[in-house]
């Protein structure tokens, strides 16, 4: 029998409200080449952020000192399959491998006035390599932008990443919370093209459903959700009698999946029109839950293999009252409420091991889970939200990075150069990197303890 070839591009086609639409497909059998079925598919690179940093203590410098509070961050042991911190031990279940005692190096030049505000230089470093751009900087407005691009647009954008094979999207920049500490310039994004140039996030679902899965933009929104499967049902059964047992299942398996994400839609679709203020009565779990499992069938489809997920903007105004928090987590950071921040890190490191989770339980063609594939940084925006301190920035490589990457692994660089990190996730993804980092912040040094 002769064995069908399907292009990795192939989309089920069908009409719904007078207009075509298009479903991606997960990749099958039958769109790999016979030689590379066995083979490990390419590395995912993803980025998680989250804000305001972690709970203060000694390690951040002498005023935190006087808290008297613990670190609840660095694990009490170095070197492979360490004891996980309290913090931390949310993510355990996915062998995250971590570096602790990173710092920004860059220069911090003396005018403008406040570009060592963490905030932005420890952002900046965590998302750029580089420091604020000077030019333009307005400290008491906080106004400011970055002197080069992101590392999810680093990646996205490397010749060495995705070579000829160019996804549907170079890069996926979602978000969860909408709360923002101002609704201008870098205090709605993390992601960035260069100076002036933000990627927006996605936060709505549906609006993502709609992105990644082709429905059509001019017909109602409730029909929409519910008739997608039906309208391509046709084209998929006509698809299903040319595969494969293996991708007859798969296939099956990928529309099942979507029908449940559309009806859940269907069931929050009341809530996320209700009025209220923005921000207070977000789930951010169960959003995260929602964007983590879009986000894993657009990986499993090839749309994309690199993404950036906003759990919380920087210096986020979200209000955690779910935690007992009366206030805004900046406001509560400032106030020096401790307890309430070691709640509000333990909570978002749950939405973390989340995304994780989805990343985990989806698997390719040959059986290899996501997050397998994948390597998945996360990091926050300083070490430190009471006072914005910068050292002991947050570093967590979660994932194998197909093999290139070893799992739970702890290392402890007091007062290190961030941009080892860096250096060490872009040589893991194959991208060649004698050096970076920039303005005094560059290295050529790796962490070889988590590199295979």
């Amino acid at each position: 029998m002769k064995k069908t070839f399907l292009s990795r591009r192939t989309f089920l086609r069908g009409a719904l409200g007078g207009g075509a639409v298009a479903l991606a497909l997960p990749t099958l059998e039958a769109m790999l080449p016979e030689r590379a079925q066995a083979a490990t598919l390419p590395p995912i690179f993803g980025l998680f952020y989250w804000a305001n940093g972690m709970p203060w203590h000694a390690g951040h410098g002498a005023e935190q000192a006087t808290a008297g509070t613990p670190d609840l961050w660095t694990p009490p042991t170095v070197g492979e399959n360490y004891t996980p911190s309290e913090l931390l031990t949310p993510l355990a279940p996915y062998a995250p491998s971590v570096v602790t005692g990173l710092t920004p190096k860059t220069e911090v030049p003396p005018a403008p006035p406040g570009q060592e505000d963490g905030h932005m230089r420890g952002f900046m470093v965590a998302m750029t390599g580089d420091r604020i751009r000077p030019e333009g900087f307005d400290h008491p407005s906080h106004t400011l932008t970055a002197l080069r691009p992101s590392l999810d647009q680093y990646v996205a954008k490397h010749p060495a990443f995705y070579g000829t094979e160019k996804p549907f999207y170079s890069s996926l920049v979602l978000g969860v919370s909408t709360a923002r500490f101002h609704e201008y310039g870098h205090w709605n994004a993390i992601s960035y093209n260069g100076p002036d140039s933000l990627n927006l996030p996605v936060s709505d679902p549906v609006q993502l459903y709609g992105m990644l899965f082709g429905v059509a933009q001019n017909a109602d929104l409730m029909k929409r959700r519910a008739a997608l499967l039906d309208a391509v049902m046709a084209d998929a059964n006509d698809l299903n009698k040319r595969l494969g047992a293996a991708d007859k299942a798969r296939l099956d398996a990928h529309l099942t999946h979507l029908s449940e994400i559309q009806h859940r839609l269907q069931l929050t679709g009341a809530a996320c029109q209700a009025p209220g203020v923005p921000g207070l009565s977000d789930d951010l779990h169960a959003k995260t839950d929602l964007m983590a499992d879009l986000l894993a069938r657009a990986l499993a489809c090839g749309l994309t293999r690199v993404f950036s997920f906003m759990l919380t903007s920087p210096a986020t105004t979200h209000v955690f009252n779910n935690l007992g928090a009366p206030n805004d987590m900046h406001a509560t950071c400032h106030a020096g409420e401790w307890e309430l921040v070691r709640k509000i890190t333990a909570y978002q490191m749950q939405a973390f091991a989340i995304l994780l989770g989805k990343l985990q339980s989806t698997t390719d063609p040959n059986g290899q889970t996501l997050l397998d594939r994948s390597l998945v940084f996360g990091t926050s925006e300083y070490g430190e939200g009471w006072k914005h301190s910068v050292a002991e920035m947050g570093c967590i490589l979660a994932g194998k990075c197909n093999g290139k990457l070893k799992p739970a692994v702890h290392v402890r660089k007091p007062d290190g150069n961030f941009s080892i990190a860096h250096v060490t996730m872009l040589r893991a993804l194959g991208i060649d990197t004698p050096s970076f980092g920039f303005n005094g912040g560059e290295t050529s040094e790796q962490f070889s303890e988590v590199l295979v």
